[in-house]
């Protein structure tokens, strides 16, 4: 099969490569849509050990079963594959499960290909009517999903009361946003650099989108009962401190630098509750992919789509800042 394979620092090569084996309550699913995470990026530009190359990236999926019983249903994949019988799988927490594996990482090759083996259990039915790109969306707005979850319960008043700013508008953001507003959430803020992306933000639904660069721009400092961090570097660590209100939270979902920019000494002089949230748990999953299909998260119409073998080029585009897109879903 065709496959887009990173094979080192900035550089993918599409190759041919075999099939992927399919274990005992595995699926063989063609894929017809993937989108480029954040974490991909991170593994193409060198910075994730996790993910050594030679290794087919790309979680972020959608497609047919292919064989078996379910030969030609139409599916969204839950990337996060768990063991099933430890204490946090067992409590309904399987994404702190402590064997997890997710494929784009060894040793589960992922879905930058034509095919992708994963477990039954692993898959949700797509309808007729949804999109492809609308289904490979599933897995990064459950990121949002969990994230909305465990800052509701932390709130102090109900979403419908707070100020909500999102520092990021990538898909991990502009998710976590539209589930905001789906959940009733009515002052949404939206920061992102690229002024590009900052017009797509604006049509993607009733959000108040600024420029971080802007001293004069955004809500005030202190003001903002709940900060979703949806890229994670040192400034934004830094910026969500700064925003969040006295008693606020702030909720961490983006993996871009590993350390720095907290302000602990005012966040522990003002109870201010810091939440860092990994994937979700497969409830979530079902949750955001239902959403997703009875459109009550937007039109997801942000998104832009390229061939598999344009990969290399999107991954430079996204690397140089040149897409205004919050998310590019690749087709094989």
């Amino acid at each position: 099969m065709k496959a887009l394979v990173y094979t080192g620092p900035e550089a993918l090569q599409i190759q041919d490569v075999p099939e992927p084996q399919v274990s005992s309550g595995d699926l063989l699913v063609r894929i017809l849509a993937v989108g480029i995470c954040g974490s991909d990026m991170h593994a193409y530009l060198g910075h994730d050990e996790r993910r050594p190359a030679p290794l087919i990236l790309g979680h972020e999926a959608a497609g047919i079963v292919v064989g078996g019983p379910g030969d030609g249903r139409r599916v969204t994949i839950n990337p996060l594959v768990t063991c099933g019988v430890c204490p946090a799988c067992i409590g309904g927490r399987a994404n702190l499960c402590p064997t997890r594996q997710i494929i784009s990482m060894p040793p589960r090759e992922g879905a930058f290909a034509e095919y992708v083996a994963i477990p039954e259990r692993n898959v949700v039915t797509v309808p007729d009517d949804v999109s492809w790109t609308a289904a490979a969306l599933a897995e990064p707005v459950a990121c949002g999903w969990h994230a909305v979850g465990l800052a509701e319960r932390a709130l102090a008043a109900p979403l419908a009361a707070a100020r909500c700013l999102v520092l990021g508008g990538g898909a991990i953001g502009m998710g976590a946003a539209q589930v905001l507003a789906a959940r009733g959430a009515r002052e949404i803020w939206i920061a992102d650099t690229n002024a590009d992306r900052r017009g797509v933000l604006e049509r993607a639904g009733e959000f108040r989108v600024f420029d971080p660069g802007d001293p004069v721009a955004g809500p005030e400092a202190g003001g903002c009962d709940l900060v979703v961090d949806a890229a994670g570097f040192e400034a934004t660590r830094a910026a969500s401190t700064r925003a969040v209100t006295p008693g606020g939270v702030v909720v961490h979902i983006g993996l871009g630098s590993a350390a720095g920019g907290l302000d602990v000494r005012r966040m522990t002089l003002q109870e201010i509750t810091f939440i860092g949230t990994y994937t979700y748990t497969p409830t979530d999953f079902r949750d955001t992919a239902a959403a997703l299909f009875e459109g009550r998260l937007g039109a997801l119409d942000w998104v832009e789509e390229r061939p598999l073998g344009d990969g290399p080029a999107a991954f430079g585009d996204i690397h140089g800042g040149r897409v205004a897109a919050p998310k590019i879903i690749l087709r094989p």
